[in-house]
């Protein structure tokens, strides 16, 4: 159920190719243009499956913060952290967040987003959006900040559940029992298993 939730919450995200979203924007016509734009990607014909991830990829780069995201997910574990540990946390985040979603994108079954609320406070900004499904609605809201002229995503909340909680909660136990390096070593066996799913 979460990796089904994951997908929907990435296709509802904050995606818009780098130029569509600025400041000038409200934070809830930002969820709406990136929604469009990755269904685009998704229901051209014409781009084959590669061509399709590489786009994706660079969607996903340009809406999300993964070092803000990195720092909030570590917590204390950030500071206790070397430069080099640091930055291949976040490498390895990014491409955790990125392969998930890529690995699942096929799961896609027309679910329909619509756009409740926001709520903006100076730099930062909630946006509600409901993800409908044949048998239910879910709450997914996106905890957005005002960066170099764009809002770009820090945090999901679904139904209640803080992704980034719960990514917390399950390193902060990894660190505690094989350290950091333990961390890193599980988190690229993860992105290998997501890559290159055994046949």
């Amino acid at each position: 159920m979460l990796k089904r939730l994951f997908l929907i919450i990435m296709l509802s995200a904050v995606m818009a190719m780098p130029g569509l979203v600025s400041a000038d924007s409200a934070p809830i016509e930002s969820v709406r243009t990136a929604v469009d734009a990755i269904l685009d990607i998704l229901k051209n014909q014409e781009l084959d499956k590669a061509v399709k991830r590489d786009r994706m990829r660079e969607v996903i780069d340009a809406r999300f913060d993964f070092r803000a995201m990195s720092q909030s997910t570590l917590a204390t574990n950030w500071r206790k952290a070397s430069k080099d540990e640091q930055q291949q946390f976040v490498e390895l985040f990014g491409r955790l967040i990125q392969n998930t979603y890529i690995g699942r994108v096929e799961a896609y079954t027309n679910e329909e987003v619509t756009y409740p609320s926001e709520k903006i406070k100076g730099k930062r900004a909630v946006v509600d959006t409901l993800i409908i499904t044949s048998t239910a609605e879910i709450p997914v809201n996106y905890k957005l900040y005002l960066k170099n002229n764009q809002w770009r995503i820090y945090d999901v909340v679904i139904e209640g559940v803080s992704l980034i909680s719960n990514y917390r909660s399950t390193y902060q136990e990894i660190v505690k029992k094989e350290g950091f390096s333990g961390l890193l070593a599980r988190m690229e066996a993860k992105i290998e298993e997501i890559t290159n799913p055994p046949s």
